[in-house]
């Protein structure tokens, strides 16, 4: 499927997650953030005005419309995602979008290269800040930054080995004494945390 601009207008955000919807059953790809996941990316990311925002695993985009349609005009997004083709389905979806940045790249060489105290806001959606590097990751927030996964109640689609993973991302965040948090029985189960200063 051929996507032209000219004749297409993604002019709101239902718009853009209809059309990346659309592309992505054609990839076949079945890791998007849900619907309700999104419609809370939009508010935290409305709590930070001229914020600069990551997002670790664009997959085809879903988390990062929503974070667009509540970053303000000031405000930045990095996403990174390690497969191309998925990542093709954002980058058509928001050419036009200077606050974006899509960087094609392995996301623990990319957390691995960023300077503390860079983000407003991290929402972990890929192995990479997730399940690996978290301690390196909250490093990465600014003070009052908030880190964000979701996928933390078990789902019925889920893989077999996924509940363990998950898991085992619960049990590290629980141990963090450093941290202000809160689980939310929302969407696919979501933490929210702060960390300490």
């Amino acid at each position: 499927m051929e996507f032209n601009l000219e004749d297409f207008n993604l002019s709101t955000v239902h718009e853009i997650i209809n059309y990346i919807s659309n592309r992505t059953k054609e990839l076949g790809f079945d890791m998007a953030s849900r619907p309700q996941t999104g419609a809370l990316l939009r508010v935290l990311a409305a709590s930070k005005p001229k914020g600069t925002f990551l997002e670790i695993g664009t997959g085809t985009g879903f988390g990062t419309a929503w974070l667009l349609e509540g970053m303000d005009a000031d405000s930045k997004l990095i996403s990174v995602e390690s497969d191309a083709k998925v990542q093709s389905v954002a980058k058509e979806a928001f050419q036009r979008d200077t606050r974006l940045e899509l960087v094609y790249e392995n996301g623990a060489k990319f957390l691995k290269k960023q300077a503390p105290n860079s983000f407003d806001m991290i929402f972990a959606d890929a192995f990479p800040g997730k399940y690996e590097l978290l301690k390196e990751t909250l490093e990465l927030l600014k003070p009052g930054g908030l880190y964000v996964v979701d996928d933390m109640l078990p789902q019925i689609d889920w893989p077999a080995d996924h509940y363990p993973l998950a898991k085992g991302v619960l049990e590290n965040l629980k141990k963090l004494n450093n941290v202000t948090s809160v689980g939310l029985h929302w969407s696919s189960g979501l933490i929210l945390l702060v960390p300490k200063t």
